[in-house]
């Protein structure tokens, strides 16, 4: 437990009904989506306004308590938990939008909006906010921007850190700082580009402005169907080889497809071993010679059919499939890791026979559902934690995918995040004087190491003192 100073000087930032200290509250933020990874924070605070959290960091920082920012707990890393206990910030309570700015095409929000309230608050001036994780429906932008998300519209449109042009946050210092703003050139350093996906570890963010885009005259989605996977991911490298960039290109394989169809009834027919779902958009002349052209690929790679969808009814189950996909998995088993490696798209073909292989090695089931344009996995790797030794299979699965797709020239993450759990696996991409200059950098905006301590950078001689994972010994009653 936090000491009673520091616990009534946050009652007093906040109110009473803006502080969470009871068991049964606390343990409601013990994790993010991704259970695997838990810890308890010794208090959760809920600010109002960037007043409130300024005051909440100098406050913290003086205690020398860690602080864990969080949004809506829909990360899939261990980001938004705290595993030293400390003070977590919850940002749902700063849901605004501050400002529409179509004549330069952005907004200002607060970091606590969800994600798809931006589009539709703006959708009927004609714009929209382009990326989209799946998790759009729930997750906020401030989370976003904290792992630098993604979403399967990002292969034509780009990730999170495309789309924003300033921030505003409240540093471990406990100071207000602006980085970027409306102006899309700015001289210096890119500063909003190295704080989007850090995770929390610099600071706070309490604004943030984005770009908004504007919707396209038309769109067409197509589903192709594949007798396996590996042509399916044939398909994939030909239509970017060929010059088309689909809004989106996601991969489906018969494991989702059959729990999505059991579950949701999408329009995925279950005897495909694989599916592609590619969107194309922009003006309507050239979308449809794309669908024509992206047809005829799949076609030439040995596809079953390809459909398209016949309107928006269609096209909008056809995502709604997607989108639950990871929901739809508790019908194949109760419990799944989730890796977010990335490989070259042309490499899809080759770490998806690896992946067969390691299926079979581990005697674990793979469920394939990714973006397949930007050569992104997201298997989840299914087990039961009520069968002995299965985690452990699992475990060693996710390991040696890891490892496999670092060999073929890939990423250790392509959107989730490093938090938790990836911070071990850096070292596989990035040398020591790497890992020392993350180290130091993150020091100039969090020189005590309060913010979000133990997440993105591993315990590693690189690193300094680095964020060992017991907690440090700090003053007598600061925290038990």
């Amino acid at each position: 437990m936090l000491n009673s100073q520091l616990l009534g000087e946050l009652e007093r930032i906040v109110g009473r009904d803006g502080l969470i200290t009871s068991p049964e509250g606390r343990l409601t933020y013990e994790c993010d989506m991704h259970t695997f990874y838990k810890g308890q924070p010794d208090a959760v605070v809920l600010p109002a306004s960037r007043e409130h959290v300024v005051e909440i960091v100098r406050a913290c920082r003086q205690a020398r308590v860690p602080i864990v920012p969080r949004g809506s707990g829909t990360g899939l890393i261990g980001g938004a938990m705290a595993p030293r206990g400390g003070v977590m910030v919850g940002m749902n309570r700063m849901n605004r939008i501050l400002d529409v700015d179509l004549a330069n095409r952005c907004a200002t929000v607060e970091p606590g909006l969800i994600n798809l309230w931006l589009s539709r608050a703006v959708a009927g001036r004609g714009w929209f906010f382009a990326p989209d994780p799946s998790s759009q429906m729930v997750s906020s932008i401030g989370g976003n921007v904290s792992t630098n998300a993604g979403g399967p519209h990002c292969l034509k449109y780009g990730i999170t850190t495309n789309h924003v042009l300033g921030l505003e946050i409240v540093t471990g210092h406990g100071t207000l700082v602006t980085l970027g703003g409306k102006v899309w050139d700015r001289p210096g350093y890119d500063l909003v580009g190295t704080a989007v996906g850090a995770e929390g570890t610099f600071g706070l963010v309490t604004a943030v402005t984005v770009r908004l885009v504007h919707l396209p005259d038309a769109v067409k989605t197509v589903l192709a169907l594949f007798s396996d996977i590996e042509s399916a991911s044939e398909a994939v490298s030909a239509i970017i080889a060929d010059g088309i960039v689909p809004a989106a290109l996601e991969m489906l394989d018969d494991v989702v497809i059959k729990a999505i169809e059991e579950g949701i009834g999408a329009g995925y027919p279950k005897d495909a071993g694989a599916v592609l779902l590619i969107e194309l958009d922009g003006p309507r002349a050239e979308v449809e010679v794309q669908a024509e052209r992206v047809a005829a690929l799949c076609r030439a790679r040995q596809a079953l059919d390809v459909r398209v969808a016949r309107d928006e009814t269609e096209r909008a189950l056809l995502w709604k499939g997607r989108k639950e996909a990871a929901g739809a998995i508790g019908r194949v088993a109760p419990n799944f890791l989730l890796q977010d490696a990335v490989v070259p798209r042309s490499k899809l073909p080759d770490i998806m026979r690896a992946m067969r292989g390691i299926s079979e090695r581990h005697g674990v089931i793979f469920a394939n559902v990714f973006h397949a344009g930007d050569g992104n996995l997201h298997p989840l790797i299914c087990y039961d934690d009520q069968n002995p030794g299965e985690l452990e299979r699992a475990v060693a699965a996710n390991e040696e995918l890891l490892h496999a797709c670092i060999a073929l020239g890939g990423s250790v993450t392509g959107e989730h995040g490093v938090g938790v759990d990836k911070a071990t696996k850096l070292p596989l991409q990035y040398g020591d004087a790497d890992l020392n200059f993350m180290f130091r950098l993150r020091r100039v905006f969090d020189p005590d190491g309060v913010m979000n301590p133990g997440k993105i950078l591993p315990s590693h001689p690189a690193c300094g003192e680095g964020f060992r994972p017991e907690r440090p010994a700090l003053p007598a009653g600061t925290w038990v």
